[in-house]
């Protein structure tokens, strides 16, 4: 995860992007590779990064089957529990997010946009 969250750092610097915006970014992609890592058996989980103008995309896809669509999105988390409340932090911080499940086999890929 730290290695995500440095290269997000890096590559936003470079494309001008703002402190603030890319504070956001790096714990975006951090909670995602942390729900790969999790709720995967991935061997290899792919990160990708984009510039659209003013916003960042970020997308990280795994090899596990995907989020459940009817599933609920967001549960309330235990109050003493360490973990849980992913989710919730991704609806508060992107400004769009995602799912994109195989319509078969393994992979799944989420997805967050994000904008200042």
């Amino acid at each position: 995860m730290a290695a995500a969250r440095e290269v997000v750092r890096h590559r936003l610097s470079g494309w001008g992007v703002p402190r603030d915006l890319i504070d956001t970014a790096r714990l975006v992609i951090s909670e995602l590779v942390t729900n790969a890592l999790l709720h995967t058996d991935s061997e290899r989980i792919v990160c990708r990064i984009e510039r659209r103008g003013f916003q960042v995309r970020i997308e990280v896809a795994d090899q596990g089957p995907g989020i459940d669509p009817y599933a609920p999105r967001c549960c309330p988390a235990d109050p003493d529990a360490e973990g849980g409340r992913g989710l919730l932090l991704l609806d508060a911080m992107a400004t769009r997010w995602g799912v994109i499940s195989p319509d078969q086999g393994a992979g799944c890929t989420v997805w967050a946009e994000i904008a200042p």
